[in-house]
């Protein structure tokens, strides 16, 4: 890696994607500027304003050599970028230089590419959830009937299956794919509505003609690719959406973050592996350790985003009347950030569960040594049924139980409950027919048929409609 003299951002040196980075470069930025401004002179031609197509054939020529000189050393004079580049523009395109931006405020480009660039950044986060759920799907059928321990409040409780606990993880995701959607599917651009949003100088314009500048919004909208914009606003479209999108990533990071937790203690446990490559350092101590490096990085990414999640919020809270300009340093950090380690989140869950190793030996043999607690009531049942009283016999496995356990925790020894209940003639069974009671997949419920049934419901109808998005793999930097 090149070493440079100034800081650079490990979202971009180490964490986020090449593609998501290039969604919010300056030159994606100003490209799309550019494309504002055609799309402006075009609607502005077709209602009738003196723009001709031979100025607007200009414009589209130089759509993409954008002369980045120009703008800079013109931003040292005026101080304004959005100016700056409207000058650079014009440099290039002196027949068309008199209609750039005709009309129009800085927040028709600033904002507008803005929305442009999070919708296009949410397709992507949207496109890395569904890869992740496809992989989480193959994980947990594959391990839909292997029996493990479940925990609550991180004590051994009744069994689950891998298989079910990854339907878990994948459900948290798939929440998170519905509230992109959602917001994908409302998309909107601000329009081209002004100075304080009343689109005066268009009424001036266009001569007061209302039904005009009321189709200017939908046109330049369409030529976009949208089919709304908002319907009102001051200068700048609601900094309230800004907040509604960074939800919808806090949402993500909220469900890695509790992913990455369970690997980590799956990992303690060493039941469940993150990948580990061959030649990984785990600690540059202790040779032997295999630390789940991946997981650990998720959850610190995580919390960054969550966090920052504050900021949009705030700054929403904040603006004054029609605008105030104390949001954009802001916004302009937050947003791209949250953004990029979102990425960078995805992109590591992409990794791990491309390549998670599941201990099927360590996995039965946690579970057996509780599973004769877990086993208890069917033992006493059983007991019932050959003629034993309930209350008795259940008095005598709670004193079992808690005998076993002191030697479990207190000698270090295997769990011996069975041995302590066979030895029992009030239960009046041998230990081979109280070890009839010990198959673990007698105690999962409907673990096996809840995640049968929660991939084919919910997440194979979301892998049918994004099938051309599939099958994408992350590079992440260790």
């Amino acid at each position: 890696m090149a070493q440079t003299a100034y800081y650079q951002s490990p979202l971009s040196q180490r964490y986020a994607s090449k593609e998501m980075q290039a969604l919010f470069s300056n030159d994606k930025k100003f490209r799309t500027w550019r494309r504002l401004w055609i799309a402006l002179a075009q609607s502005e031609q077709e209602l009738g304003l003196d723009i001709t197509d031979e100025q607007i054939e200009e414009l589209i020529a130089h759509k993409d050599d954008i002369n980045y000189d120009v703008a800079q050393a013109r931003e040292k004079i005026v101080r304004h970028d959005v100016m700056s580049h409207v000058y650079a523009y014009g440099v290039q395109c002196p027949k068309a230089k008199g209609i750039i931006h005709l009309g129009a405020t800085s927040c028709y480009v600033g904002d507008n590419t803005d929305l442009i660039i999070m919708h296009e950044a949410l397709e992507l986060v949207q496109k890395k959830i569904v890869n992740v759920l496809a992989q989480l799907k193959k994980f947990a059928l594959e391990y839909k009937d292997m029996p493990c321990l479940a925990f609550t409040h991180f004590q051994p409780a009744q069994p689950t299956t891998i298989g079910k606990r990854a339907s878990l993880w994948a459900q948290d995701l798939y929440m998170d794919y519905l509230e992109i959607e959602h917001l994908l599917e409302n998309k909107r651009l601000l329009g081209c509505k002004g100075t304080t949003g009343t689109q005066a100088s268009f009424m001036e314009l266009f001569n007061n003609d209302t039904d005009k500048v009321k189709a200017l919004d939908k046109k330049i909208c369409e030529k976009l690719g949208y089919d709304h914009y908002f319907p009102v606003s001051g200068q700048t479209y609601t900094r309230k959406y800004d907040t509604q999108v960074i939800n919808a990533l806090v949402g993500v990071a909220q469900s890695a973050h509790k992913f990455s937790n369970d690997i980590r203690l799956l990992q303690h446990m060493k039941e469940v592996e993150e990948p580990f490559e061959k030649g990984q350092i785990g600690s540059s101590a202790m040779a032997y350790k295999r630390n789940p490096m991946r997981s650990e990085r998720m959850g610190s990414l995580a919390r960054y985003v969550i966090a920052d999640s504050l900021n949009p919020a705030m700054t929403a809270s904040e603006q004054w009347f029609e605008r105030t300009l104390d949001d954009s340093a802001n916004k302009r950090i937050s947003i791209a950030e949250a953004f990029l380690a979102t990425d960078g989140i995805l992109d590591l869950y992409l990794n791990i569960t491309d390549g998670m190793v599941v201990y099927p030996k360590v996995v039965e043999a946690d579970l057996l040594k509780e599973l004769p607690f877990m086993a208890t009531e069917n033992i006493m049942m059983d007991a019932v049924k050959a003629g034993g009283d309930r209350q008795e016999l259940h008095e005598l496995i709670r004193e079992h139980s808690m005998a076993a356990g002191k030697v479990v925790k207190e000698e270090g020894k295997p769990n011996d409950l069975i041995d302590r209940i066979a030895n029992d003639p009030k239960f009046g069974m041998t230990k081979e027919q109280i070890e009839s009671h010990m198959e673990p997949i007698h105690y999962v419920g409907r673990s096996v048929q809840q995640t049968e049934e929660f991939f084919a419901e919910y997440i194979d109808p979301i892998l049918a409609k994004h099938s051309d998005e599939l099958g994408i793999e992350a590079q992440i930097n260790v």
